[in-house]
């Protein structure tokens, strides 16, 4: 496993549906080495820090081998690295090998997994389509956020390497599914629930709508 591409984007203001917002998801390839702080990446900056970054979102990793499946959904759209609004585009991490609590080691940074990138309409105004949030969650393709366990310097081709790995743990990609089908996944969103492993606003959306599901 390693990096592909490093990805930094500062705040944009702009139209959408004719009102204006405020995004940092317009991400472009930078150099390296950058060094990984406890918040963010050097050089890039959340905009809307209530559902983005802080410590448990302190970066974004985003599979490389997801784009090949992007350029058969939407053909005519330019890909470059960056396009989901992750910091690090990477090869060989995926959503079903990597499990919340588990440790990495990237380049000289460690990081811990904390949870999937749930999407708002903010990857709508990134790919021009109001229908890409649905795509995108129903793809199960979302990508790694962690938390900054230590700062490092980061670049371009560094190896991830998993060096604690929670025992019994629950993957990304088994938040993914319980998260956009809770309802023929009760036992596995009940599991989530029960083990407490998720940061306090994506846990209290299983607990609501597990509520939701048992009236």
């Amino acid at each position: 496993m390693k990096i592909t591409s490093l990805n930094v984007g500062l705040p944009q203001r702009l139209l959408f549906h004719d009102r204006e917002v405020t995004t940092s998801i317009f991400k472009s390839a930078v150099q390296g080495p950058l060094m990984l702080r406890r918040l963010n990446l050097d050089g890039d900056f959340q905009s809307d820090l209530e559902v983005h970054g802080g410590k448990n979102k302190a970066v974004y990793a985003y599979a490389s081998e997801h784009y090949d499946y992007w350029r058969e959904q939407l053909p005519d759209y330019e890909f470059t690295w960056g396009n989901f609004g992750e910091n690090l585009t990477t090869e060989g991490l995926r959503e079903q090998d990597a499990f919340v609590g588990d440790v990495y080691r990237i380049g000289q940074a460690t990081v811990k997994v904390t949870q999937p990138r749930m999407p708002c309409y903010k990857l709508g105004i990134r790919f021009g389509r109001d229908d890409m949030v649905k795509r995108f969650l129903a793809s199960g393709r979302s990508g790694i956020y962690f938390y900054v366990v230590e700062e490092g310097r980061v670049d371009v081709g560094d190896a991830i390497e998993k060096i604690n790995a929670v025992p019994n743990g629950i993957s990304i990609s088994e938040i993914n599914r319980a998260y956009a089908h809770t309802r023929e996944n009760l036992d596995l969103a009940r599991r989530i629930v029960d083990a407490q492993i998720l940061p306090r606003g994506l846990h209290n959306d299983f607990v609501e709508t597990l509520a939701a599901l048992d009236r």
